[in-house]
């Protein structure tokens, strides 16, 4: 492993993400294959190989996978300015939108509006698809890696859920290891010269004394802000498995509170799904209306509910780039990238296939995007206006 010297700026880092949250619809899954193409095939920012170690080692940690892979290809690219551009560009766009509903604004509803987002759903079918065959090509290269990643997929499609996910990885790992596989002579390049031990370190401290020392905050003052920002940063650092797993703990930390309806938070929660970006801005939404209140409220939920992921991925990649030098840590990293590629299989077919492709006209729509994508070479942007277009035109004829 060794230094990077960023090769970007910020405001690079900014437009990139900004644009990719401002039509990066389809849930978690769907991010990192934007990413993918965005980052990997088309800017070529970091080699595939580099990306799947990122991707792994975010869905290992607690808190929104795809917005600390976002976090650290942007440190990748542009030191820490970048990471915290890229959070931002890809977080303002859907915090805004569901602070703005939080408000009463009006959002999409009737068969023209049902027809867009639907369109976008299965924009997001052809970006995983694109994303799945990339990768297999890159990171399950001969036989021993397909059959890890056939057995990633099997597993998680015979037993769903965060867990399953990280015991596919941790399994994919074990098999790289024992197998001897020849790990490629790249490191998750964005840990090196970023962050030293000592900062990582110094962020896993931090990570501690926020969720030991708020609560106790909490009771001595009884301020709301506080509160509020303690239930968002629990909330944050105990989720496994993508932004949905959130939901119950939230509702468990809001609800009973007082601080909203249960109505109110399952209306939040419905326009959480029409917005593009991570599901964790439906954080903005809650803090709107909870005490304090107000852009104060949002700003405060908002930065609470990412903070932990983001300081458990700063805790750990120093680590993870010191192990990767050591042969026996590639051959295992070996193992679990081409794990990863099962898991994002799996993922293709549920949720992101079975919540998009209802008949066979859906079905004629994703295989044209995916087509566009794979042979065309199309622009994703492109594609994704073609899916919405498409699904408004079936959603007003059919």
């Amino acid at each position: 492993m060794t230094g990077l010297i960023p090769r970007g700026s910020a405001r690079e880092v900014f437009r990139a993400f900004l644009a990719l949250g401002c039509t990066s619809f389809g849930g978690p899954v769907a991010h990192l294959g934007y990413f993918h193409v965005e980052f990997v095939v088309r800017r070529r920012w970091l080699e595939s190989a580099a990306y799947g170690e990122i991707v792994a080692l975010c869905q290992l940690l607690p808190g929104p996978a795809s917005s600390q892979v976002g976090f650290a290809l942007g440190l990748h690219r542009a030191g820490w300015r970048g990471a915290l551009a890229a959070w931002a560009g890809f977080t303002l766009p859907s915090a805004l939108l569901l602070a703005t509903f939080a408000l009463g604004a009006g959002h999409l509803s009737g068969p023209l509006g049902a027809g867009f987002l639907h369109g976008l759903k299965l924009a997001a079918v052809a970006i995983v698809v694109q994303a799945v065959w990339s990768m297999s090509r890159t990171l399950c290269p001969d036989r021993p890696r397909a059959a890890i990643a056939v057995a990633a997929a099997l597993l998680l499609a015979i037993l769903p859920g965060g867990a399953a996910q990280a015991a596919a990885l941790a399994g994919g790992g074990a098999a790289g290891l024992a197998l001897g596989l020849a790990g490629p002579a790249v490191a998750v390049e964005c840990a090196a010269g970023v962050v030293s031990r000592r900062a990582g370190l110094a962020a896993f401290a931090v990570f501690t004394l926020l969720l030991t020392a708020v609560p106790a905050l909490r009771l001595a003052t009884g301020l709301p802000g506080v509160a509020l920002f303690d239930a968002c940063y629990r909330a944050g650092a105990f989720v496994f498995g993508g932004g949905h797993v959130v939901l119950p703990l939230l509702r468990a930390a809001f609800v009973p509170a007082g601080w909203l309806s249960d109505d109110a938070f399952l209306a939040g929660y419905g326009a959480a799904q029409a917005v593009p970006g991570p599901l964790f801005t439906f954080a903005a939404y809650l803090g709107m209306l909870s005490p304090p209140g107000g852009a104060a409220g949002a700003a405060i939920a908002l930065v609470a509910i990412f903070l932990p992921g983001f300081l458990l991925l700063i805790s750990a990649l120093p680590f993870v780039g010191r192990l990767r030098d050591l042969a026996p840590a590639r051959a295992a990293l070996a193992g679990v990238n081409a794990a990863v590629v099962g898991v994002l299989l799996a993922a293709l077919y549920d949720p992101v296939w079975t919540g998009a492709v209802g008949d066979r006209v859906d079905f004629g729509i994703a295989l044209a995007a995916s087509a566009m994508l794979l042979v065309g070479r199309v622009p994703p942007i492109v594609v994704v206006g073609f899916a919405a277009a498409a699904g408004v035109v079936r959603g007003t004829l059919l």
